[in-house]
């Protein structure tokens, strides 16, 4: 279906395809296949998904995140569980590959720090601004705030992270359809503007994170 939906309207969807990390390798095939045969633009990396004892550096991972740099393909990481537990992972594939770039969903799942633990994962997400091929998405914000819409929560948060990544670096993703019962994407797109305003942003710098990253990251996708 998302196949069909790309080929129909390829100058208004941005496809992304999931890594397979089997174990026998298949899933570099399958990759390459993805994007040069289907015309998918990106792929997400789901650390959940690799075998048991395995990570994301296994020979598989960094066979499929190099792949991805060489056809200019960027790599999101979904850290559900915390950033802690895949920082060493991401450091080293940024480390080793540079040119892949590099996003991180939902704020790296990064909430407002409340304990040690927490303010050690938000510093360790500001530490990856070191690499310039690591973009934030500033998405899904139902999902890392602690409090309702608009989220007010997330103003020191994003300040931050603009601070050290740049606007040019921080993307404002919806989340949608799962934001649907939550703010709705109106609501949503909303609240991400009211909280850069908050956080004294700028008016280019808004206008980045709310669209102008994206198309530069999937040059010539989109019509502008």
């Amino acid at each position: 279906m998302i196949d069909s939906v790309l080929k129909k309207h390829p100058t208004k969807f941005v496809g992304c395809c999931l890594a397979n990390p089997a174990e026998n390798g298949t899933g570099v095939k399958q990759l390459e296949d993805l994007i040069l045969k289907d015309g998918y633009r990106a792929v997400r990396f789901n650390p959940y998904l690799w075998p048991s004892g395995q990570q994301m550096t296994n020979e598989v991972g960094k066979a499929m995140f190099s792949r991805a740099g060489e056809l200019g393909v960027p790599v999101g990481f979904m850290c559900m569980k915390g950033l802690n537990l895949h920082i060493s992972e991401i450091t080293e594939l940024c480390t080793e590959f540079p040119s892949t770039a590099v996003l991180l969903d939902h704020l790296a799942f990064c909430k407002p720090p409340l304990n040690d633990e927490e303010k050690l994962a938000f510093s360790e997400l500001l530490k990856l601004s070191r690499f310039p091929q690591v973009y934030v998405k500033f998405s899904a914000l139902f999902r890392v705030s602690r409090m309702s819409s608009p989220y007010l929560d997330l103003v020191p948060l994003l300040a931050e992270v603009v601070s050290n990544f740049g606007a040019n670096r921080v993307m404002w993703g919806s989340d949608f359809p799962y934001v649907v019962p939550e703010s709705g994407y109106k609501g949503a797109k909303e609240a991400a503007c009211l909280i850069a305003s908050q956080a004294s942003l700028s008016s280019s710098e808004v206008e980045w994170i709310m669209g102008k990253t994206v198309m530069q990251l999937f040059q010539g996708q989109w019509l502008p």
